[in-house]
């Protein structure tokens, strides 16, 4: 399916790559979840990665709950910039050695809830219409919801599988 543009293909390819995700992980012993990937990387295991996507969805959430109480949030995060972003993916990746994978993936299911309900509470036109919230800049709110769930879903699939492949 293509990158959403509207409401309902967001929704449905969230779900989709979601229970993708779910289904590689469900396949896998216990032992084989919680090794660490071999070769070098930022996220060391199926824990990190769930940590990381519940994450952006806790940061995507933030930003739009700032413009709704008519906040300018800080976009990526307090003290970062888009071009440090390596910098807070390795803070994130640090933050969640933390916890176990189960409290990973129960964070991670339990984000993924509460961003398709923000989602829902969007009209489809204002979700992708373009400059219509301070917090969204040039773009569209779909455009960051889009990047924090299935186009994030899809890296983690993909990234998840090449290093499970090793």
């Amino acid at each position: 399916m293509a990158r959403p543009t509207n409401k309902k293909d967001l929704i449905e390819l969230a779900e989709i790559n979601y229970q993708k995700l779910w289904s590689l992980i469900d396949k896998l012993n216990e032992q084989k979840r919680l090794e660490d990937f071999k070769g070098a990387s930022l996220n060391r295991n199926i824990r990190d990665v769930l940590y990381h996507l519940h994450i952006w969805h806790k940061m995507t959430l933030e930003w739009n709950k700032a413009s709704k109480d008519n906040l300018k949030p800080s976009i990526p995060a307090e003290g970062y910039t888009w071009r440090t972003l390596p910098d807070l993916n390795k803070k994130i990746q640090k933050d969640g050695m933390a916890f176990s994978l189960r409290e990973a993936q129960d964070l991670f299911a339990n984000s993924h809830l509460e961003i398709l309900k923000t989602i829902r509470d969007y009209s489809d036109e204002s979700l992708f219409q373009k400059k219509v919230f301070k917090w969204t800049g040039s773009t569209s709110a779909g455009a960051y919801f889009v990047s924090s769930t299935s186009s994030h879903y899809d890296w983690a699939l993909e990234f998840l599988k090449r290093k499970l492949k090793d």
